[in-house]
């Protein structure tokens, strides 16, 4: 084994030995991401106040890397198909520490925006690159535990941004929180190189460019309209926004069915799972972003919670998020991915509804079942979806599912902030707006003096506007601390009855999301075998044939015989610890080296299983029949090739052991024959016929 990764996936005969290793450094790629997003929850405050930022600015800050990161997800995950997934990667990465080092070391209003956007095209390359290294890396039967850790992994960076956020700002500036993702960004870089294997699609085909930026132009101008529009209001800017992105979305749907090579097959909406997952994904995360980002500013100014105590006391969602994972890891395989996806998104809006009881007087334990409901319905019903959005779609375009899976939870999330904040926003204003009639300030001719009409503008903004200019005005005047104190009691209280209508809002959201999605979502996605669990694997239709093939049934049993393994020798239980009974002789030893090793005779089956699906695929469109023959040989190929690896990891396991010195064994009575010796004998004797009526299994082993 080589210190480099450099062995493709498609080359691979056998799963890549490494490949919980390089999952963590999916992880960590993921990880720098997410708190990308989530760090700016505590860091918004210092540097609205360093910066002089305006309601614009801010959400400029946050938008500049939202809208290129939902909008580029698609189309720089087809890319990573046609050219190197790890490549994609790096590439990111790279760009990512670019943009991060930049924002850091940055003191103008427009650099820190410029930063952000180039963070948020970076988080586009490698949010896709990630999913899709990791599908085409794991085989299936351990897909599904990958998928979760990766699910899992978000959760924890939602706490893990504001914490680490918060204990760079209690002794630096806020410069210091777009260095966070550095030294991450480099140690998965280095670990890229040296832990996750090439991948790309094989034989993708020439990149739908036009599909491609149809695409990224309807899912940023949507967003971007979304936005604005809930922010600052419905006017011409922002309607024609929406305009352009329905007309693009609308082209987009046209054109992808016209073309031979769509980027991105909107007839696969037909499936019932996948639309039904996407839609999930999309709602789960419009609440989830939405209730985290008002949680987040209760804690920090109702409740008085400094940057590291709010990410302390957010840790429970974390904690959470892994324990339902754990859950779903488990019954999903059972119980099938309706219930456990219906599941968490009833926990998740159970969790909404309970913010319904919050008022002025809510402490942190109000808000603990919140947090641990809403982390255990993200680890119930984030994986699932994923692992079932991933599983439509074929090695060729898993780039594409994994753009479509993170495209459907950002924008779920954008939206959810846009929607859900300007929703709170309005309802605090209407509530503190009859307190703020006796703002102080006022000239003799009624206007308020230039920094009274701005703390008035900024407490009638949010919540964190109030309750800095009630400390400002502590400051400045002594005389106006009985204002202050009322100014910031009425905040926390409009405040609290905000979160209260808002979370009607999202409770109702949630609720018809989750009714639609378990419409959706068949029963049961899972189909099983002897030795695995398949999740989500197309059935290949077929017509039987009237009359039944002798023939394959006799090419099914040479197959049998073909695959037969011998019984494992039991090591000597009666001798020292670690030994085997016998030892080999040398001759049968050579023999045995110059046969073909068991694993070699799964790759036969793994060609001759890919040629039948090939056969089938081909047949379908055709109009030609698939036959029970060619159906028998596909199952048993995939089940052999199961026992062949589970065979091979046993062998290896054996191999470790030392072997004790033993007496010479007796002479045989009868000449020994190994198992390829008789497989080799059948072989022979097989191919002399010439009725066999398939050629795709004559392949000398």
């Amino acid at each position: 084994m080589t210190l480099l990764a450099m062995t493709p996936v498609q080359d691979m005969h056998k799963p890549y030995p490494r490949r919980w290793s390089a999952l963590v450094v999916l992880c960590l790629s993921l990880l720098i991401v997410v708190m990308a997003n989530t760090s700016l929850l505590v860091a918004a405050p210092s540097m609205t106040l360093d910066l002089s930022l305006t309601s614009s600015d801010l959400q400029w800050v946050i938008d500049g890397y939202t809208v290129p990161y939902a909008s580029l997800m698609l189309l720089c995950g087809v890319i990573g198909d046609r050219y190197s997934r790890r490549g994609a990667l790096i590439l990111g990465l790279i760009i990512f520490v670019a943009g991060s080092v930049a924002g850091a070391l940055t003191d103008a209003t427009l650099g820190v925006i410029l930063a952000r956007i180039v963070m948020g095209v970076a988080a586009a390359i490698v949010m896709p690159a990630t999913l899709s290294l990791l599908v085409a890396t794991f085989p299936k039967r351990e897909r599904a535990t990958a998928v979760t850790v990766w699910a899992a992994t978000s959760g924890l960076a939602i706490a893990a941004g504001p914490l680490l956020a918060g204990w760079l700002l209690e002794s630096f500036t806020w410069h210091s929180t777009f260095l966070i993702n550095v030294p991450i960004a480099l140690a998965a870089i280095v670990g890229a190189v040296v832990l996750v294997p090439p991948s790309r699609a094989v034989a993708p085909g020439a990149i739908d460019w036009i599909g491609g930026l149809l695409s990224v132009l309807a899912v940023s101008t949507i967003v971007y309209a979304i936005i604005e529009g809930m922010h600052f209001g419905w006017t011409v800017g922002p309607l024609y926004f929406a305009l352009v992105g329905l007309l693009s979305v609308l082209g987009f749907v046209g054109w992808e069915l016209r073309h031979p090579n769509p980027l991105l097959d909107v007839r696969m909406f037909s499936s019932r799972i996948l639309s039904g997952a996407t839609l999930a994904v999309l709602v789960f995360f419009l609440v989830t972003f939405g209730a985290i980002y008002f949680v987040a500013q209760y804690l920090q100014f109702a409740l008085g919670y400094g940057p590291v105590s709010t990410g302390v006391h957010l840790l429970p969602l974390a904690g959470a998020v892994f324990v339902g994972s754990g859950i779903t890891m488990w019954l999903t395989p059972k119980l099938g991915p309706r219930i456990t996806v219906t599941a968490g998104m009833i926990v998740g809006t159970l969790s909404v509804v309970s913010l319904i009881g919050i008022d002025s007087a809510a402490t942190y334990f109000d808000f603990l079942p919140v947090l641990t409901l809403l982390g255990l319905a993200i680890g119930l019903s984030v994986s699932p979806c994923t692992d079932a959005i991933m599983g439509e779609f074929p090695d060729s375009k898993l780039g594409v599912g994994g753009g479509l899976n993170d495209t459907a939870l950002e924008l779920g999330g954008s939206l959810g902030i846009a929607v859900l904040g300007s929703v709170l926003a309005a309802s605090y204003r209407q509530g503190i707006e009859s307190f703020l009639q006796t703002f102080p300030g006022k000239q003799p001719n009624g206007q308020y003096t230039g920094q009274a009409a701005e703390g008035l503008a900024a407490s009638q903004d949010s919540l964190a506007g109030a309750v800095i200019v009630s400390d400002i005005i502590r400051d400045q005047n002594s005389f106006l601390g009985g204002f202050a104190d009322n100014l910031e009691a009425n905040a926390v209280a409009a405040f609290g009855d905000a979160v209260v209508h808002t979370s009607v809002v999202a409770a109702v959201v949630f609720g018809v999301g989750t009714v639609i999605v378990a419409l959706l979502i068949p029963s049961k996605t899972v189909a099983s075998t002897s030795s695995e669990k398949i999740a989500f694997e197309p059935i290949v239709p077929f017509v039987a044939p009237q009359a039944k093939d002798a023939a394959a049934d006799r090419e099914v049993a040479e197959l049998e015989q073909l695959l037969e393994r011998p019984s494992a020798a039991k090591p000597d239980t009666a001798g020292p610890k670690h030994t085997l009974r016998t030892v080999a002789e040398p001759a049968l030893v050579d023999v045995e080296l110059e046969r073909p090793s068991i694993y070699q005779l799964a790759s036969k089956v793994y060609e001759l299983d890919a040629s039948v699906t090939a056969a089938a695929t081909v047949a379908g469109k055709s109009g030609d029949r698939v036959t029970i023959h060619q159906l028998a040989l596909s199952n048993l190929a995939r089940t052999r090739r199961v026992e062949a690896e589970e065979a091979l990891d046993a062998a290896l396991e054996l191999s470790d052991l030392p072997v004790a010195p033993a007496p010479k064994p007796a002479e045989p009575t009868a000449p020994l024959q190994t198992f390829y010796q008789r497989a080799s004998t059948q072989h022979a004797n097989c191919t002399a016929f010439k009725e066999r009526s398939s050629s795709m299994w004559a392949m000398p082993l």
